[in-house]
């Protein structure tokens, strides 16, 4: 069986593909499975650290403040096209599965045009532009939350599954973790991100809660900034606000081995893009969500909601948030391990525990 992965720009669009590329590789030990993506997407990397090989094909999403700008988006469109047709030809797959970002546009459309059965993953409760114009293409379109059906067409066509989480997330050991990354059992550990690219706000707001959490017996730090906002926060912290860092305090540019990371945490402080919350949740992680306020139809929002609402996570939304209001909340957490226990457990129970395995069930494979 030949399999095309696609999916890219951010990890929400690219980890929920190798789940299910994993999952395929473990039910058919003999597939093959190629990735196509951008060259500019995270998707270069990260899919062959995982193992996995990838070709690439030119695309750029749709300018809505300056249209004059999508001449040249078309022009990369049709380019696209024509490579994704290639791409199709060439390796003759029985299957294509697209998970999300503007990459899928073409080579779904390729894909279907050539007679291969096509299916796309949508990870949000607010669908992508992408996705919505790619149902009438596939044989089924999966769904990360119930929610989304409203703004599709074809109801038939659509399978709720929850998001898909790659295996090493089910099987992470919190012990096991933490004696990994070197932290102690008693350790009280606070896992910061801002999902795969940064989040300068989140960024910002911690510059504050490191300052008051340095050096603090028994506690540990651990933040990934992103790349673009490494540098930058360094500096503030030891140049602008003269703070000498303690051990306590581990300042990262990207977390690529997140599963081990959140199994250690007690806490975690993060966006609630659909992925980060179905990590969060399959670890059974208590959790600060922050919610983008800049993603179409406030979709993190909503999936911070979903698993605040059953007692497993707060939302400070980013119009509410100052770095008081941040620090009070992390440590009155701390504080009540009573409280972290409970919310880690009603976390767990918002889990999507067999999103892949409903999906892999779902596809039409001869």
């Amino acid at each position: 069986m030949k399999v095309i992965m696609t999916g890219g720009g951010t990890g929400g669009h690219i980890y929920p593909a190798i789940a299910i590329a994993d999952k395929l590789k473990e039910r058919y030990p003999g597939s093959q499975i190629l990735f196509v993506g951008t060259e500019h997407g995270l998707e270069k990397k990260i899919v062959p650290e995982n193992g996995y090989p990838i070709e690439f094909i030119t695309v750029a999403g749709f300018n809505r403040k300056n249209p004059l700008k999508n001449i040249e988006v078309m022009k990369k469109l049709s380019k696209g096209s024509k490579q994704a047709k290639q791409l199709i030809k060439a390796f003759d797959p029985d299957l294509v599965i697209g998970t999300g970002g503007y990459v899928c546009g073409p080579v779904v459309r390729a894909a279907h045009k050539a007679g291969v059965k096509t299916y796309t993953h949508e990870q949000n409760a607010f669908p992508g532009v992408t996705n919505k114009l790619l149902e009438k293409y596939v044989e089924k379109m999966f769904l990360g939350f119930p929610e989304a059906q409203k703004y599709f067409k074809h109801r038939k066509k659509h399978v709720i599954c929850g998001n898909p989480v790659r295996s090493v997330f089910f099987n992470a050991d919190r012990r096991a973790s933490r004696r990994k990354l070197g932290f102690s059992e008693d350790d009280f550990i606070l896992l910061v991100f801002g999902g795969s690219q940064g989040a300068g706000r989140i960024n910002k707001a911690m510059l504050s809660v490191i300052e008051v959490l340095n050096g603090m017996e028994n506690v540990q730090v651990c933040m990934a900034t992103g790349t673009r906002y490494y540098d930058a926060i360094l500096n503030e912290l030891r140049e602008e606000r003269g703070v000498k860092l303690a051990d306590n305090i581990h300042i990262l540019e990207y977390i690529s081995n997140m599963d081990e990371y959140l199994s250690a945490s007690d806490l975690v402080i993060s966006r609630s893009g659909a992925l980060t919350v179905a990590e969060v949740t399959v670890c059974g992680k208590a959790a600060i969500f922050i919610p983008s306020p800049i993603v179409t139809g406030n979709h993190q929002y909503y999936n911070a909601k979903a698993v605040a609402d059953h007692g497993g996570a707060v939302i400070i939304e980013e119009k509410d948030m100052d770095n008081e209001k941040l620090i009070a909340q992390i440590m009155k957490l701390k504080n009540d391990p009573q409280k972290i226990a409970e919310m880690s457990r009603r976390s767990k129970e918002c889990a999507p525990m067999d999103a892949v395995e409903i999906i892999c069930n779902n596809l039409d494979i001869q």
